[in-house]
């Protein structure tokens, strides 16, 4: 949600923001915000005199009482009634209008950044950097569910019995290597400083409404039949939470928080082959980064995140090169967002493993996450990144690491947590 005083001041960057995220249906929003905010002004502003007019009238009621002078000091009486229903009406009204203009400014896109390039969807995102050299082996490399049928390693017969599509089993020495991909992840990010965190798996509304637009909601959340608890999308929305409606001492800032958690989500659409698998689905874990810091430190923040990414996958020998998501592609409360994508040797080609993105202070006015210091306090900047997904990163790693006899090699980084396996043998 951006300041409403950028709103009042400088309302036509509002409007080009808008365009430049090719959003043009929102537009209207802008005028119908700069209205209602200049009626709960107005509303203030009555409401202020009116106070104000009946502290000085209840004082002559008072001198008029002692001079005697009943029949006056009942119709000063019978004016302050007046004022008292209408500053009632007033309160009522600025509440309703406050309300609405809440929800108007919370369905107009955050700023966005002036190096993110302008373009309508995910297709027109820029590459920026690739990480070591892709490469295609000189066999054929089967479908990532092949690989995995004949590692023994996977069972979806089963989870369409007991889940439905989108769910999965694993199993064997490919279970093993999912969580050890991610105590590796827990570890390199603890190493890098950071807090290690399990959060809460269900949030309240109110936590949804703040950490993602509502489109995004609806798209994404699964809601808790009954109750006012949703399943996460990702253990950012639980973390940013946690700090909802706090003021932190500027002094512990920045806090760098990694978090594990499983991860649900809708995933509604129809997807090509190489989406389906365990690519897209409705149930996967990941180990996340979260920064919460002051304004001047995010974009500081925002690359040093996405670079523990790279370094992460570079450290497991998989190619990977990092996209800058156009404005028609990031979510509305990003200001910006860099997309990390690992070769695919089946492919040849990338495709998104993680996403890291500076949020400026759009979730913390939402959720009212403050930082305190000498100067007073402030809106703290909120920062997000994918450290790793197992499931999906998975079918980088099989492919990246694939033997032509159908072993994968374990990078020596994993063994410690493999128990030393140097490979993992096919099964069938």
């Amino acid at each position: 949600m951006i300041d409403i005083a950028l709103l009042r001041s400088e309302p036509d960057l509002v409007r080009r923001n808008i365009e430049k995220k090719f959003q043009h249906q929102k537009l209207p929003l802008v005028d119908e915000a700069l209205a209602l905010d200049e009626k709960r002004r107005a509303l203030q502003t009555e409401g202020d005199s009116l106070r104000a007019a009946r502290n000085a009238l209840s004082k002559q009621i008072g001198m008029l009482m002692r001079e005697k002078k009943t029949e006056e000091a009942e119709a000063v009486k019978a004016q302050v009634n007046a004022d008292a229903a209408r500053l009632s009406q007033i309160e009522a009204e600025s509440e309703e209008v406050g309300a609405r203009l809440k929800a108007v400014m919370m369905r107009i896109p955050n700023i966005i950044s002036d190096e993110t390039p302008v373009g309508k969807d995910d297709s027109e995102n820029v590459e920026r950097e690739r990480f070591l050299e892709p490469k295609v082996p000189d066999f054929e490399v089967p479908y990532h569910l092949d690989i995995l049928e004949r590692l023994q390693g996977i069972d979806l017969d089963s989870a369409r019995r007991t889940s439905g599509q989108g769910f999965y089993y694993l199993t064997g020495d490919v279970a093993r290597l999912h969580s050890a991909v991610l105590a590796y992840a827990r570890d390199f990010m603890i190493g890098k400083g950071f807090t290690y965190c399990i959060p809460p798996f269900m949030i309240r509304s109110d936590v949804v409404s703040g950490v993602m637009s509502f489109e995004e909601m609806e798209g994404m959340m699964y809601k808790i039949e009954g109750e006012d608890l949703y399943l996460i999308g990702t253990s950012e929305h639980s973390m940013i939470g946690r700090f909802m409606n706090t003021a932190i001492d500027e002094k512990q800032l920045p806090l760098t928080l990694t978090s594990y958690s499983p991860c649900f989500r809708k995933e509604k659409g129809a997807h090509g082959i190489e989406e389906r698998g365990i690519y897209r689905i409705h149930q996967f874990e990941k180990q996340e980064m979260i920064v919460i810091c002051k304004p001047e430190e995010s974009e500081m923040w925002y690359d040093r995140m996405w670079h523990y990414t790279v370094e992460l996958f570079v450290s497991m020998g998989i190619p990977v090169r990092t996209l800058e998501c156009c404005s028609g592609d990031l979510a509305d409360l990003k200001y910006r967002s860099v997309d990390v994508e690992a070769w695919s040797p089946r492919q040849k080609k990338y495709f998104e493993v993680g996403s890291c993105s500076n949020l400026t202070d759009a979730q913390a006015r939402r959720l009212g996450i403050r930082y305190k210091g000498e100067k007073g306090s402030s809106f703290a900047h909120t920062l997000n990144n994918t450290v790793v997904a197992p499931p999906r990163m998975l079918i980088a790693f099989l492919e990246n690491h694939l033997n032509a006899d159908g072993s994968v090699d374990i990078p020596e980084v994993l063994r410690p947590y493999m128990g030393g396996a140097e490979k993992i043998l096919p099964r069938r």
